[in-house]
């Protein structure tokens, strides 16, 4: 069965919101699914957006939530009262919506083993809420119950409900878990991560750290071997750092040179330590990038084009989830990263939302996007 797709935006106030939707929204013959994002100022209004779309479109289930922005093809909307839109038509039994939970080790078992051991899940799409216990867990428990690779993000922290997860016999939003979609191998894809940081040194490993004071690294005062790899001119003046340096957790096993990128969130020159957004420990490795907006668009420009070269016919549909310190707030304007995704893979149906946190694999990321592609 050949999956169908199409996507809306909509724009100003909230109360006319679902209105934009319907109109602009194009019908699909069998959707049965459906993707929502909105902006903050709507996460109110959200339930009645998706009662006015189930209406319109008569599909029932539907995943989504508030992000802290949400972007189109050609736009990225902050702030203002926006939502995005897509529904799909997908076989009857490749897909399967899951309410929110913070223990998927436990609750995809019980709730959904029959589907899970007949269906084999390739993929699921995502979205925390930022007040999960142990998020990281979280997302680990979750691709190992379902066997997917997970792709996602957080949403807004600030919405009492900020989850969307509606099925034939539930509706209404939630919140403190995960929820999502999870497809079959019926349901084609292809994902890709862009990272929003480059490195600038090599991998280096820890030798003394305490919780996420690192202190030694190649037997080195750690800031002794930061200054080395950010060079003469940051390291003369280390207050220049400040959202300009990250470090850089590789992760084990990786064939792609993945890493993580966390914040640098002190310096004590006194001791020579670095405190990182994140534990660490000895033995582990580590390496500091740069986060600037040309590391960014060559990296942007790399994952499109092997996403590009793995597609057969060009993309049905997508769906983008972007770090909130990208977009505008890394490029200068609005709309490069999906312009970036355009130039590629020409145009399509696509939605997405900014994240304070990305999910690809099994892990959580940050400063990074992650693309989902129906094929």
């Amino acid at each position: 069965m050949s999956a169908a797709f199409a996507a809306s935006v909509a724009v100003g106030d909230p109360d006319g919101l679902a209105a934009q939707c319907v109109a602009s929204i194009a019908p699909v013959e069998g959707a049965n699914l459906g993707l929502l994002y909105v902006t903050e100022p709507v996460a109110e209004a959200m339930p009645d957006l998706v009662r006015a779309l189930t209406h319109h479109t008569g599909i029932d289930s539907w995943v989504g939530g508030v992000g802290l922005g949400v972007c189109s093809p050609t736009e990225e909307i902050f702030d203002k009262p926006a939502a995005v839109a897509m529904t799909a038509a997908l076989p009857p039994d490749g897909f399967r919506v899951f309410a929110a939970t913070h223990d998927p080790g436990s609750d995809l078992p019980r709730r959904h083993a029959a589907w899970i051991e007949n269906s084999q899940p390739t993929l699921a799409l995502i979205h925390a809420d930022p007040r999960c216990p142990d998020l990281p867990k979280a997302a680990i428990d979750m691709a190992a119950a379902s066997g997917a690779f997970l792709v996602g993000g957080l949403v807004s922290h600030r919405c009492a409900n900020p989850l969307l997860a509606q099925t034939p016999d539930r509706d209404g939003p939630d919140s403190n878990g995960l929820s999502g979609v999870m497809l079959s191998a019926e349901v084609a894809v292809a994902t890709g991560l862009t990272q929003g940081c480059m490195p600038i040194g090599p991998v280096h490993r820890i030798d003394d750290a305490r919780d996420n004071v690192v202190m030694v690294i190649d037997g080195r005062p750690a800031l002794s071997v930061f200054m080395q790899d950010i060079g003469p001119g940051l390291a003369s003046d280390l207050r220049r750092v400040g959202g300009l340096i990250f470090a850089g957790l590789p992760v084990a096993g990786s064939d792609t040179g993945d890493y993580l990128v966390r914040n640098l969130l002190a310096i004590d020159p006194g001791r020579g330590w670095l405190v990182l957004g994140a534990e660490a420990a000895a033995g582990d490795a580590i390496l500091f990038c740069r986060r600037d907006p040309e590391s960014a668009r060559r990296d942007m420009v790399r994952m499109v084009r092997q996403l590009a070269g793995r597609l057969r016919t060009p993309p049905k549909a997508g769906v983008y989830v972007s770090c909130v310190a990208r977009g505008a707030a890394l490029f200068g304007d609005p709309g490069v990263e999906t312009a970036l995704i355009r130039e590629s893979l020409g145009d399509f149906p696509l939605v997405g939302f900014f994240a304070n946190g990305e999910i690809s694999r099994d892990r959580l990321y940050g400063h990074t996007g992650v693309l989902t592609l129906f094929t």
